[in-house]
């Protein structure tokens, strides 16, 4: 079992953790998960989420004929991104940093006194409370074999 490297990598996945990974490869890694969810949704894909408390992150798996590695959510607060701590940002210093980056497609919304900032070219969104981070999550799309599709 080894340490989780709290990098995110967008569309690659987080620290040495890639997405297309399986949940075998994952628990392989990082030891047997604190919980696990199966959540229901609209489609047929299936998806397990496997809660890693201790390290601050989740990691989702997606698809139906392979379930494969598409999705990390994290609220670690030593998590880089881009050699920053993201949860020492500002939202306009994450704003910044992203498209410094090189992504550009930003999408805010407000909701319930939360606010979401998303960059849809790097499926990227910054959970805040005012201007504190409370959480990012981060991933790729998945389709029914398991293969990732290419944004």
């Amino acid at each position: 079992m080894s340490a989780l490297s709290h990098i995110i990598k967008p569309l690659e996945g987080c620290g040495d953790l890639h997405f297309g990974q399986s949940i075998e490869d994952i628990t392989a890694l990082l030891g047997e998960a604190e919980e696990i969810d199966h959540l229901d949704t609209d489609d047929d894909m299936t998806t397990v989420v496997l809660h890693f408390w201790e390290q601050y992150i989740s990691i989702f798996f997606e698809g139906v004929e392979r379930t494969v590695l598409a999705c990390f959510e994290t609220d670690h607060p030593d998590t880089l991104l881009f050699g920053k701590k993201v949860f020492e940002l500002s939202r306009e210093e994450t704003i910044a940093l992203m498209q410094s980056n090189g992504y550009h497609e930003l999408e805010t919304e407000e909701e319930e006194g939360e606010i979401r900032i998303s960059f849809e070219d790097g499926l990227i969104d910054f959970f805040y409370d005012g201007d504190i981070l409370l959480a990012v999550n981060w991933g790729v799309y998945v389709d029914e074999a398991g293969n990732i599709i290419q944004y």
